[in-house]
């Protein structure tokens, strides 16, 4: 994928997490998938890391076995990427990179064509996400050093959120924190970008209502939608706030971090090592933060980690409604949300009074309407795409004639 040879232009997506790398290529004329994959296990102390690739049709590419010290950092992980990439797509040649960055702090609601001064402020957002913002500007330099002449276009998650109403965007702190960026954020607003672009083009008369959202996955939120607008998120300040996820726990009293410090004595990285890496389902089952792990399994343990997710999720399912005044639509995206019809179904039971009733065969093939006829709240099922959201973003922020130039 040389810089040197720019016909045709492709845009590269990166989603740098703390141990892999997901990306994505895509023709700059067309946004067509040329080819997409998945890097894990990154860094020194990682055995058995995996590289992953497939061609436009989802079909995996054979490439070489990852060699000893390949992975062991960004840097070198992108190069082993971009190797494979070049074998598989020897004509292609990246002009554009789009980065998705999980926190734009209060400074940036769109997306950004860094620079230097830009990427320093980014860095100032780092202790807001100190789990994810530190991985996501490895992969911005590691890309910077890897295209020094491509456009490199920052996608941010907490953007979409950026205009709440203010009793959303708030804590009952005194209002200097507030002046601090102490506030509520949200996150997932790519996966909220694409779900909702979808609506408007596909179902535009409940695009215009009263919608929630339901990403559920390792990572998982709810957001509430009027007119295509995020009205309130159940992720607040960090991404460990509202449903409980695959390792992190979900809304917590604070209370109970006065006790780990005082009681337990636990300092702060080992607070931040149980509440993001241990809890969750995988800390309440005891068993795996995979959903398919436990719905194949049959203990106590997993049992009551299902029921905790299903009762948090119609929970803030009642806070969402409440918020819109009213609830038109349920959308149902992530992993969970599109390939487990038992958690759609298990949500969904108890909530007739929403207006709610699912179709059991439609739900059962994963449909895109899985409600039934009769209800008056539609329920639907539609796969996110983050990646092609960075890459609208990339293309509109790297005209063509600059990408191929």
């Amino acid at each position: 994928m040389s810089q040197e040879s720019r016909s045709p232009g492709a845009i590269l997506t990166l989603n740098a997490g703390s141990s892999s790398i997901k990306f994505a290529v895509f023709a700059h004329a067309t946004l067509a998938l040329l080819a997409s994959g998945q890097v894990d296990r990154i860094g020194e102390d990682s055995h058995g890391g995996s590289l992953r690739l497939h061609d436009a049709e989802g079909r995996p590419c054979v490439m070489r076995p990852v060699a000893e010290g390949e992975l062991r950092d960004h840097r070198s992980a992108l190069e082993a990427v971009l190797a494979r990439l070049a074998a598989a797509l020897p004509q292609i040649a990246v002009g554009a990179v789009g980065h998705r960055v999980v926190h734009g702090g209060p400074d940036f609601a769109v997306p950004l064509r860094l620079d230097a001064q830009s990427l320093r402020r980014l860095e100032d957002f780092a202790p807001f996400a100190p789990l994810h913002q530190p991985h996501n500007l490895a992969g911005i330099r590691a890309a910077l050093e890897a295209f020094p002449e491509a456009v490199q276009v920052a996608c941010f998650d907490t953007a979409f959120h950026r205009n709440h109403p203010f009793v959303n965007d708030t804590f009952a702190l005194p209002r200097e924190y507030f002046a601090k960026g102490v506030r509520r954020y949200g996150f997932h607003g790519l996966s909220y970008d694409y779900v909702t672009g979808e609506l408007s083009q596909r179902f535009p008369l409940l695009a215009e209502g009263r919608v929630v959202i339901a990403h559920l996955g390792n990572g998982a939120s709810m957001c509430a939608v009027q007119g295509g607008r995020s009205i309130a998120s159940s992720m607040g300040f960090s991404a460990l706030d509202g449903l409980p996820m695959g390792t992190r726990c979900g809304q917590l009293d604070p209370g109970v971090i006065l006790y780990l410090l005082e009681q337990e004595g636990l300092d702060a990285p080992a607070i931040a090592d149980l509440l993001y890496r241990r809890s969750g389902l995988l800390g309440l089952s005891g068993l795996s933060n995979d959903m398919r792990t436990l719905e194949a399994s049959d203990t106590e343990g997993v049992h009551q980690a299902i029921d905790y997710f299903v009762f948090r999720v119609q929970r803030e399912l009642g806070a969402m409604a409440a918020a819109l005044g009213g609830l038109d639509a349920l959308v149902f995206c992530g992993g969970i949300g599109e390939h487990s019809a038992r958690i759609r179904d298990r949500v969904c039971a108890r909530l007739a009074w929403m207006g709610i009733e699912l179709d059991p065969y439609r739900n059962a093939q994963n449909a895109t309407i899985v409600s039934s006829e009769q209800a008056r709240t539609q329920v639907l099922v539609i796969p996110t795409n983050e990646e092609l959201v960075i890459a609208r973003a990339t293309r509109n922020l790297a005209p063509q004639t600059e990408a191929t130039a």
